[in-house]
This record gives C-alpha cells, sequence and structure tokens, in this order.
C-alpha cells in the first residue's frame, strides 16, 4: 500500500475521507453500531487506507485520542462536578428562578443566550457550555420544554464568540497571520457575532424547540428531590451562584487578557507575576479553583460526605460523553495525519477567487475533511498570508472581515470529525441523526451567516 504511486494523491485522499465519513453514517444510524465503537473502527481504517505507515497507525490513534482527552476530560470532569453542586443544592434552580422571573417564561432563551454571550467573552467554547449546563437544564426542567429551545441560544452564544472575537486564540491566531489589528477585529467581530448569534442561534433554537424534543441529560433530570427543594431558606443566595458563574469567568479573562496585552507589546510576557496570573487563567486550573470555591461554600450545609458522594455520582454519567468525544478527536487526527486537508488546501488555494470567497470556502473545506476548526482556520489564513501581501487595495476593515470570513468557515458542518459534535450529543442526550438535523444546522447558519456579514461589510468599508 506505502508504495502505490496514487495514494498521495489529492483526488484518492478526499475520496477517502468522504468514503470515511459515509462509512460512520451507516455504522452509527443504520447499524445503530455504538459511536465510541464506529469512530475507532473507521479511524483505524482509514489510517492504514490513507498511507498512513503501518508502524505510525497505532501512535497516531493513541496520541490523537489522548490529545482529545488532555482538553476535554478535565474540562468536562470539573464542570459536572461544579454542575451537580449547583444543582443538588438549588443554586441551579435559584438563578433560573431569577432568570424567568425578571425576563419571564418566553424570554428566558434570550436571557440565557445574552447571559452566555458575556460569558463567552473570556471563555471557550467547552468551558462555557459546560459551566452553564446545569441553568439551562432547570429552566427547561421547570418549563417542561424541549431542551434545545434553551440549549441551543446559549451553546450559539459561546460558539460566535469563540469564533470571531478576540482574544479567543482562533481570531487571534489568524490575525496574526494576516496582520489586521486587534482591535479593529474585536469591533468587527462583535459588530458581526451579535446579529450571527440572534438570527442564527437564537432564532433557530425556538424552531428547534418546537421541532425536536429533547429530554433532559440523566446527569441534571435526578428523580430525586434536590435539598435545596425542600425548603427556600435552604436555598443558597443568589451572590453565592453568581459567584460561581462569574469566577471562572474572571479567572480565564485573566489569562487570555494578558496573552492579548502580550501579544500587542503593550506588557513584558516573561514575568514570574504574569506567568503565575496567566496559571491561574488556565480553563483547567479556573475550574479546579471554581469548584474548591462551591465545595467551601456547600460544605458548611451538607457536609463533606454529601458533597464526596455528589461529586462521585457526577463522574458516572459523563464517561461515555469524554470517550466519544476522544474517539471523534481521534477521527479528525487522523484525517490530518493523513495530509487530506494539505491536499485539499492546495487544489482550493490557486482558483482566481476574491480572496475573501477564497478563505471562507478553504477554511469551510478543510473543517469538513479534518474537523478542527482551529486547524482549518490557522491553515487557512498561512495559505493566503501571501496572497494577503500581493493584493492591491486591502484596507483595514478588509483585512477583519477577512479574518471573520475565515473564521465562518471553519465553524459550518460540524460532524463526526468534530470533538465538539460529539461532547454537544452527549450532553444534550441526543442521537447522531438529531445532532445532524440540529446542531450541525446552526453551526452552518452561524458560519455561513457570519461570512455574508462579513462579506457586506468589505463591500461597503
Amino acid at each position: 500500500m506505502q508504495n502505490l504511486s496514487f495514494i498521495n494523491e489529492p483526488w484518492y485522499l478526499l475520496t477517502v475521507a468522504l468514503c470515511a465519513v459515509l462509512a460512520l453514517l451507516f455504522l452509527i444510524v443504520r447499524v445503530r453500531l455504538h459511536a465510541f465503537i464506529a469512530l475507532s473502527l473507521v479511524s483505524l481504517v482509514t489510517a492504514l487506507v490513507a498511507g498512513i505507515s503501518i508502524m505510525e497507525v497505532v501512535p497516531t490513534l493513541m496520541s490523537s485520542f489522548g490529545g482529545t482527552l488532555a482538553s476535554v476530560a478535565l474540562l468536562v470532569g470539573l464542570g459536572a462536578m461544579i454542575g451537580k453542586l449547583l444543582e443538588v443544592s438549588g443554586g441551579a434552580q435559584v438563578l433560573a428562578d431569577n432568570l424567568v422571573n425578571r425576563f419571564g417564561q418566553d424570554k428566558a432563551p434570550l436571557a440565557l443566550g445574552v447571559a452566555s454571550l458575556c460569558f463567552g467573552f473570556p471563555i471557550f467554547f467547552d468551558a462555557g457550555l459546560i459551566v452553564m449546563m446545569p441553568i439551562i437544564f432547570s429552566v427547561a426542567r421547570r418549563f417542561n420544554g424541549s431542551v434545545l429551545t434553551y440549549a441551543l441560544p446559549a451553546a450559539g452564544a459561546f460558539a460566535v464568540m469563540h469564533a470571531f472575537v478576540p482574544p479567543h486564540p482562533g481570531p487571534v491566531a489568524a490575525a496574526e497571520f494576516l496582520g489586521a489589528n486587534i482591535s479593529l477585529l474585536l469591533m468587527v467581530g462583535l459588530a458581526i457575532a451579535i446579529p450571527t448569534w440572534y438570527l442564527g442561534a437564537y432564532l433557530y433554537g425556538q424552531y428547534a424547540g418546537k421541532r425536536f424534543d429533547i429530554p433532559l441529560h440523566s446527569l441534571f433530570n435526578q428523580g430525586d428531590q434536590a435539598p435545596g427543594d425542600s425548603k427556600s431558606e435552604e436555598l443558597p443566595s443568589f451572590s453565592s451562584v453568581i459567584l460561581i458563574l462569574v469566577l471562572p469567568v474572571c479567572l480565564i479573562f485573566m489569562d487570555t487578557g494578558l496573552n492579548t496585552l502580550i501579544a500587542a507589546n503593550a506588557i513584558q510576557g516573561d514575568s514570574a507575576i504574569v506567568h503565575t496570573l496567566r496559571l491561574l487563567g488556565k480553563t483547567p486550573v479556573a475550574l479546579l479553583i471554581t469548584l474548591l470555591v462551591s465545595i467551601a461554600l456547600f460544605s458548611r450545609r451538607y457536609g463533606m460526605g454529601k458533597i464526596e458522594q455528589w461529586c462521585g455520582d457526577s463522574l458516572a454519567p459523563i464517561c461515555g460523553v469524554i470517550l466519544v468525544t476522544g474517539a471523534g478527536g481521534m477521527f479528525g487526527g487522523v484525517l490530518r495525519a493523513s495530509g487530506i486537508g494539505d491536499a485539499l488546501a492546495g487544489l482550493l488555494a490557486d482558483t482566481g477567487m476574491p480572496i475573501i470567497v477564497a478563505g471562507f470556502i478553504i477554511s469551510a473545506s478543510l473543517r469538513v475533511a479534518q474537523g478542527s476548526a482551529t486547524v482549518a482556520l490557522t491553515t487557512t489564513a498561512a495559505l493566503l498570508t501571501p496572497m494577503v501581501a500581493v493584493t492591491t487595495g486591502l484596507s483595514a476593515v478588509d483585512l477583519c472581515c477577512l479574518v471573520i470570513a475565515i473564521a465562518g468557515g471553519a465553524t459550518v458542518l460540524s460532524h463526526f470529525n468534530d470533538s465538539g459534535f460529539w461532547l454537544v450529543s452527549r450532553l444534550l442526550n441526543m442521537d447522531e441523526k438529531t445532532t445532524l438535523k440540529t446542531w450541525t444546522v446552526m453551526e452552518t447558519l452561524l458560519g455561513s451567516l457570519a461570512f455574508m456579514f462579513a462579506w457586506c461589510i468589505s463591500q461597503i468599508f
């Protein structure tokens, strides 16, 4: 297999990628094979067929799986514990009640989305979604409606902020490649992210919630009465709940904000104080600190024995989430290692399209081929750097719009090779077909709308 001349041809690699995705669809949807088994099997076969050396097949699978777990397992595990404590203590219900009382039932999804937009400014998508899940589920349980009505506006808010707005790493890295101004990108990104979220996440979430009736995940749908439900005086204070939610946001913002200042040469990045502050703001550390604060707040009321039990109970339901997410990352890693993404980019780079259109299409194609939005965004930005250098008449706004267009392409068509697809699928207790009809559609709407807004702004300015 390794000596065949066509093994590295773009048409062959793209055919392998297409067949791998179709095989996953068949195994998961028609055969009803568990997603973890299907992803592991298809990843192995794809690695062999795509020309990865036999000696490198297992190391490639293990490194891709382990790399995804390294970024997801800690966040999901710590987030699940925080969510469990908020749920069983009645803290999630306290916040849900305040949101509903202030905004009403009809505006509850809007309120959750707006809160997620604010939280999503410094906090990454997966961490923000996990922390917000108990609040989302408490509101959904109160009104006995489809969880999608409340989850999609919040998830979409974290998605647009993560993709389009500094100081998140994707747009910052693309801006550095293309020479876009970070401050201007922040303003352009916000101007595009907010209407994109409203149209593609909030309004679509209302539609999807009416069409798909998704029950609550067992992790947040306990049959037993929460300790805080029996007596109102046992409920934690609103300020305590806000502290638990805002603390990781502030800590993570400390890291991302300092990183932005370092990139702008506003401060020196080699200071011990800066390193220490950034350490405290790293997402796993921030969530660990938040968990310890939550334990300190609730242990006085319920005792450490109960706290330990609830933390232990929170981990069992999320094992499947972590393993399937890791397997999704493994599949994406195999596609990247095979060179499928590079082959596709090479075919599309010299098409003669307008640079903003080329950026969107190349990024979207890379996203579909290998799954990682970050890889698609940074690879496309690097490919377009020479084109930007020789293209005359590009203004500062044009460069910002190009970054947004690339980020939009890196957002569309989330599917089986995207670890985020599996994270959302398992957290929201959806099967794969429903996830394709809801999450994938929403991501495609968000990316496409962002591209159209960016193109329009580039034409005006």
